[in-house]
């Protein structure tokens, strides 16, 4: 009798480590299947971590998204026409949750708590509504903030100072 009540214990524990390990680095991908009445749909985890890049990309007041080593292979992969939309993002995903970690670089003067209030609001909406799937949470970190320079515009140079 104390072995059966164990089996439910450990098999929903060795589900929850499953799910644990699924953090998703999107090259290296663990599909998610979901089951209906009239067939499978099979989900893989790169997917997810894309469709909440592009979520974030979307929000104003986001400049890039990633980390610095990030950004800069995203750089490189931009100038061979070629983008990583989930650069920035890590999900686990459970059989019906998602939880997502986003890494932003905010633009200047943004209200930033604004911004990490909206990248969290279109993420889970873009989640919910593309894979169907529920989000339990979303972990924004705004890591820089973007101050545009005057290298950056094309104005005219300013006048010399001494002659």
């Amino acid at each position: 009798m104390t072995n059966a009540a164990a089996t439910p214990a450990s098999t929903s524990t060795s589900r929850s480590n499953a799910s644990a390990t699924n953090l998703v680095d999107p090259a290296v991908s663990t599909p998610t299947n979901i089951q209906t009445a009239q067939g499978k749909t099979v989900i893989n985890d790169g997917v997810v971590a894309k469709v909440a890049g592009i979520a974030a990309r979307e929000v104003p007041g986001v400049y890039a998204l990633g980390g610095g080593a990030a950004r800069a292979i995203g750089a490189i992969r931009q100038a061979m026409k070629n983008t990583d939309l989930s650069q920035g993002i890590t999900v686990e995903v459970g059989e019906t949750q998602v939880a997502v970690d986003v890494t932003i670089v905010a633009e200047y003067p943004v209200p930033l708590q604004q911004v990490a209030d909206d990248v969290r609001a279109s993420v889970i909406a873009a989640i919910e509504t593309l894979i169907g799937m529920e989000v339990t949470e979303v972990n924004v970190t705004i890591i820089d903030v973007f101050i545009p320079s005057d290298d950056d515009t094309d104005a005219e140079p300013a006048e010399a100072r001494v002659l």
